[in-house]
Parts: C-alpha cells; structure tokens; sequence
C-alpha cells in the first residue's frame, strides 16, 4: 500500500469512528431524552376540565373520539323521527360540563375555556352547534316547592309574583 492510500485509510477510519461515536451519542439521547419530551408534548394537549356528574354517558376515550358521530345520530333521531332521549341531548352535555367564568357564571362558547373549545379550538375543527343552540346552561327555575319549602304563606307570595 502507498504512503497516499495509508493516509486515505487512517482518515476514514478515523470518520467512521467519529461517526460510530455520534451515532451512539444520538441513540443514547434518543433513549434517555425522548420519553421525557414526549411527555412535555403530551402536556401541550388541551385538558378539558372533567364534568360535573358521576360519570359521562360513555367512556371518556369512547367520547373523546365517537361524541361528533353520537350527536350527528341524535340529532337525525330528533330531527327525522322525533325521538328525544334526553341522555345524548346537547344541553345535558353543555350542563354537564359547564366551565364557570371570573364572574362565576358559565362561559359562552365565545371564551377560549369554554369546554367545546378547549379541544376544537386545538385541532381546528370548526363546529355549528351553537349557531341554533344555547352554549352555556340553563338557569334552574324557579320553583314554589324548592324556593318557599312548605310555608304556606311563602307560597301564596310566590303565586302573586309569578301570576301576570
């Protein structure tokens, strides 16, 4: 072998070397680094807040990925064939997991926290839903039995009040 292709061969080895070298750095990062970036990107992900009830009408991964398909099919029940099942109702929904304000009231689906948002917002999807329906719940009514007990008085009060 030439004085030339010694030189070539020690300097090669030594490239392949450098890139042996690098090629275990980038692995031994990917190993120990990765799996906590990857939890700093899971943490980038909206976080609704959880519902105010016991439990949801499903699954919450059930939810989070078929909820679009179950409204679609109440509402062509509702619409089509007149079926009100009050548990996949939109309201129940929006009652349900209601996000309250600094005022204490629920938000409208105008603010960014409002739990519709929270994720479409995030993945872009625009929804239509509250371009006909309410966005925040309803206010509970006023009721002579919840608001005056058994106090008959109160409750003649009550009667005046609401009577046009």
């Amino acid at each position: 072998m030439t004085g030339v292709a010694k030189q070539f061969a020690l300097r090669l080895a030594r490239t392949v070397d450098c890139f042996v070298a690098s090629l275990l750095a980038m692995t031994a990062f990917c190993l120990l680094a990765l799996p906590a970036l990857a939890e700093d990107a899971r943490t980038l992900a909206p976080q609704p807040p959880r519902g105010q009830g016991e439990h949801c009408v499903a699954d919450t991964d059930f939810m989070r990925r078929n909820h679009m398909l179950m409204m679609m099919d109440h509402r062509r029940e509702v619409l089509h064939d007149g079926v009100r099942e009050k548990k996949y109702s939109l309201a129940g929904c929006v009652s349900c997991h209601a996000v309250k304000g600094a005022d204490g009231a629920p938000v409208s689906f105008a603010d960014e926290k409002h739990f519709c948002r929270s994720c479409h917002s995030y993945v872009a999807v625009r929804i239509d839903c509250f371009e006909c329906h309410k966005s925040t719940p309803d206010a509970p009514q006023k009721s002579a039995v919840r608001e005056q007990g058994n106090d008959a008085k109160k409750l003649a009060a009550y009667l005046r009040e609401v009577k046009p």
